[in-house]
């Protein structure tokens, strides 16, 4: 089933992430990248206080939607359609690349855009280019 379009909580949670993004910035001089605050969260080698704003900005992404959802009393989490032995795989994947772009997605698409950084420039223009062809592949070849 085809995800609705629908731009005005789009809009609301871009604007949401933005200034999420400007508030660690600012706060802490820290990049938003999820990848990277995932990792550090769990290496043992990081101080407590470091450890501990990660932490909290990953239970936030967690419990953000949840809380929406309670007091709007609408649906925001939809069921993957993929099995779990595809989604493990796909995660591991991304792992993996994230680790050789030294970055994901947000820390690179969101952060590094915004300061006009170089390699996050090529990054993001590659991951944009290998979701287009994913996609085209899975939807082109496959069928699915």
């Amino acid at each position: 089933m085809p995800t609705p379009f629908t731009p005005w909580t789009a809009l609301a949670g871009g604007l949401l992430i933005g200034a999420a993004v400007l508030v660690l910035f600012h706060a802490l001089g820290r990049i938003a990248g999820v990848s990277g605050m995932v990792a550090a969260s769990i290496r043992p080698a990081t101080p407590g206080p470091e450890r501990a704003w990660r932490l909290a900005f990953l239970a936030g992404l967690v419990i953000g939607p949840l809380a929406v959802m309670a007091v709007l009393r609408v649906p925001l989490i939809q069921p993957s359609p993929a099995p779990w032995p595809t989604l493990l795989i796909a995660g591991l994947a991304v792992g993996i690349g994230t680790g050789l772009a030294n970055g994901c997605t947000s820390g690179h698409g969101v952060c590094g855009l915004s300061r006009l950084s170089p390699r996050s420039i090529v990054a993001t223009a590659v991951f944009m280019a290998s979701g287009v062809l994913t996609a085209s592949v899975v939807r082109h070849l496959v069928g699915a």
